[in-house]
């Protein structure tokens, strides 16, 4: 964009956009969620389009010149009256002969109005070195104004609601799951895994990452803990299920394997605190500039993300980091998995509910499937867990899976609903039904029934 282009859309443009929105209800319909009085630069035109669309907000119509004066008489501003009337009388006798020109052109004066903004309020970010505010503040602008989607239509769309594979979803590696999210995770959608320190929540990342790229899928798995060469021996022992302590055995086969694999993975690290959500859109967008186009982002973990607004509660900070990987997810068109810390009081407990997760409220609002993993000190002794579905937006909540862990190649089982292992030796997968096997008293059957329909389990008395 030119300096040139940056000038084309002066007074006398705006005057005719003005016009267009007092005398074409349609247009000022259309443009109605995207205008601004920010874009307009006098403040006779400002005062205008402040008027058009109190007036629109309340009446859904354009507002005649009668309502216009009468507003006109509120202003104690002398001058700014006589500027107002003039701009006015311009407005309502402009030609309709490029009006039509105006419209069309009305995304790209939002764009350019935007991004004039934007390289004004880059002077003193400039000068404080902060280069990653200016990024946003540019894309920002460059994003202005294209939101051109009514959304769905009801009535027209019948067909869209109804398309084959219209939800693209990518699986887990565990099919009671994959059942309860009709398929897996979707295009769009934010996964979450709560769990304590050490109970595998990084392992089941990779088993997630790892069983999609043995699907033929692209993955990119950022890790803020740990190296990059560290999660690569992880998806090393997990293609090859030899464990990750022994790399006299793991390291040829991995080299044996690894290059069969249909699908493509990356993993990059970015240090605690030092990345923001935008920073992995940005290397998002690198990548497949490079040609790999990711299927599916994997965060480990985004609680360590730094938020863009600074200098705010960590409350704030983390609900501004959790809306922006949904964000992301919605406009990348992809599925976005990551993991977050248990509280202290619930890092001992069988089943980890909603309410021991770590700021659990908010990301649950914000997620759009939530499961824990529970694993006490016995669990890992033993190699077993529970994994406790949260919150699901496509099916079931509020149900525990027995899950068999192995974290030494990121293998996890996951069996029946409340299974117990009391002997690991000797334990035998209960067979497919759809009945709670054992110890039904660690289970709410009230709130069970009374959330679900009472006859779709067989709850054992």
């Amino acid at each position: 964009m030119t300096l040139q282009t940056l000038n084309q859309y002066g007074p006398d443009f705006q005057i005719k956009v003005i016009s267009s929105l007092l005398t074409h209800k349609e247009f000022l319909t259309n443009i109605h969620d995207i205008i601004s009085d920010e874009y307009f630069e006098n403040s006779a035109h400002k005062w205008a389009i402040k008027e058009i669309i109190k007036y629109y907000d309340k009446y859904h119509t354009t507002p005649s010149l009668e309502v216009l004066k009468v507003e006109l008489q509120k202003i104690d501003n002398e001058v700014l009256q006589v500027s107002i009337k003039d701009q006015l009388k311009q407005a309502y006798v402009s030609s309709d002969d490029d009006l039509k020109y105006v419209q069309e052109e009305f995304t790209n004066f939002c764009r350019n109005q935007q991004l004039k903004r934007a390289l004004m309020s880059s002077v003193d970010l400039l000068k404080a070195g902060d280069f990653e505010a200016i990024r946003m503040l540019v894309d920002g602008a460059l994003k202005a104004g294209q939101d051109k989607n009514l959304g769905h239509e009801y009535v027209k769309d019948i067909e869209e609601r109804y398309r084959e594979n219209s939800r693209t979803t990518i699986p887990t590696p565990w099919d009671k799951i994959n059942n309860l999210l009709q398929g897996g995770l979707g295009n769009g959608d934010f996964g979450l895994i709560f769990g304590n320190p050490g109970g595998g929540k990084s392992w089941s990342l990779v088993a997630l990452g790892g069983h999609a790229v043995r699907l033929g899928f692209n993955v990119i798995h950022y890790t803020l803990e740990l190296g990059e060469d560290y999660v690569g021996k992880r998806y090393d022992a997990f293609f090859t299920q030899i464990p990750v302590n022994k790399p006299e055995l793991l390291r040829p086969k991995a080299e044996e394997l690894i290059p069969q694999l249909p699908g493509k993975l990356i993993i990059k690290e970015f240090p605690t605190g030092r990345a923001t959500m935008s920073t992995i859109e940005s290397h998002i967008n690198k990548v497949e500039g490079l040609g790999i186009k990711a299927d599916l982002v994997i965060i480990d973990y985004v609680d360590l993300l730094s938020s863009r607004k600074k200098n705010r509660e960590r409350k704030d900070e983390i609900d501004d980091i959790y809306g922006s990987t949904k964000g992301l997810a919605r406009e990348l068109d992809i599925p976005i998995w990551s993991v977050s810390q248990v509280n202290r009081a619930g890092s001992n407990d069988d089943i980890i509910e909603g309410d021991k997760a770590a700021g659990s409220y908010d990301k649950l609002m914000i997620t759009d499937f939530c499961m824990s993993l529970s694993r006490k000190k016995e669990d890992k002794v033993k190699g077993t867990g529970r994994f406790h579905i949260m919150k699901n937006r496509y099916g079931m909540d509020g149900l525990t899976f027995a899950v068999k862990a192995d974290t030494a190649t990121g293998h996890f089982e996951v069996h029946n609903y409340n299974v117990d292992f009391e002997d690991e030796e000797t334990y035998t997968p209960p067979s497919k039904t759809n009945k709670f096997d054992t110890d039904t008293d660690k289970f709410d059957k009230a709130r069970l029934r009374k959330k679900y329909d009472p006859g779709f389990f067989e709850l054992e008395k």
